[in-house]
């Protein structure tokens, strides 16, 4: 009998030890998840701080920006050294850092094609030789550039008959992975990666070059904020007639405070021979309206980035694009 009760024990023993083994092992199991749980919560809330104090970066630049244009007239220059420059704002959980500069020095991808709406889009032969001229002045082969010329003009166009270079629905559907143009403005310039005829290395060649404001308008040079070494953007005004070197002596020769006038602009005696047609002397502008924002928001274990696109018109100024991420 006490055999039998000894057994009995050591089964009720075992029996116990086992509970407490899954109780146990249940316990570390539940406060795992809850360590997850509190991670990912706060990681969330980390998150949303981080966005929260860009937003707020982004907005304090709008009123910035807005204060310059009004306070410019109708001249925008680099007095301030705004442009590029990296500004420091305290917060509570880290550092929050901002970039401006003029967004609008650029070739506007969606300046190759022109109209009103998305069903008339149409090639702008004057848009595809300024983007010709510029992709050979940063180097690009001639017949690189016209093939990528006419592949972003099919691309974005309302029609479906394929330039001479380009390509329409046929040529992306019997790709690899089918799929089909845009037929409709870019929103970022790399969508480029996704266009018949843009290589890796021509879109590599291009990109710190390109943009994609949001409308069809040609790319709006503010001659007074280029530096010299962007002196492509200047040549490209006049495709095939201005050299880089050419354009490049007419950026060093601005006045110290900018250029008061177009006409003084235009003076310049590098464009005494080139004699610009009436829509090449409008384009070049001495102000600024697309600026460009990034801000970088560091600290409690985390390092978040945007970017946006800001279409400053002091009273009705927006955003017109904006990426949690920097610009690609």
């Amino acid at each position: 009998m006490s055999g039998a009760r000894q057994q009995q024990r050591g089964m009720a023993l075992i029996s116990v030890l086992m509970l407490v083994a899954v109780m146990g092992v249940l316990t570390a199991a539940a406060l795992e998840t809850i360590n997850h749980s509190l991670r990912i919560t706060g990681n969330a809330r980390s998150s949303m701080q981080a966005r929260y104090f860009a937003l707020g970066a982004e907005q304090l630049a709008i009123r910035r920006l807005e204060s310059l244009v009004a306070a410019s007239g109708n001249r925008v220059t680099l007095a301030g050294g705004w442009n590029g420059a990296r500004y420091q704002l305290p917060t509570d959980v880290g550092t929050l850092s901002a970039r401006v500069a003029d967004g609008g020095n650029c070739f506007n991808l969606n300046s190759l094609v022109d109209g009103a709406d998305a069903i008339s889009l149409r090639r702008r032969a004057r848009g595809v030789e300024q983007f010709v001229a510029l992709a050979i002045a940063l180097g690009a082969p001639q017949a690189d550039a016209r093939r990528a010329a006419d592949g972003i003009v099919d691309w974005i166009d309302a029609d479906s008959v394929p330039s001479p270079l380009g390509g329409e629905d046929a040529q992306y559907a019997r790709g690899k992975t089918a799929y089909l143009p845009a037929n409709t403005l870019l929103a970022e310039a790399s969508e480029l990666r996704a266009i018949a005829g843009v290589g890796p290395g021509l879109y590599e060649l291009l990109r710190p070059w390109v943009c994609t404001l949001p409308t069809t308008e040609m790319s709006p040079i503010n001659v007074n904020t280029l530096s010299p070494a962007e002196a492509p953007l200047v040549a490209m005004l006049l495709p095939g007639r201005l050299t880089i070197d050419a354009a490049r002596q007419v950026l060093a020769a601005r006045p110290a405070g900018g250029w008061e006038s177009m006409l003084d602009f235009w003076r310049n005696p590098a464009f005494a021979n080139v004699q610009p047609s009436s829509a090449e002397l409008e384009q070049p502008k001495l102000t600024t309206r697309y600026f460009s924002v990034e801000t970088q928001v560091s600290g409690d274990g985390f390092d978040a980035r945007q970017s946006a696109l800001l279409d400053i018109v002091p009273g009705r100024s927006r955003v017109v694009a904006r990426r949690w991420t920097t610009e690609e």
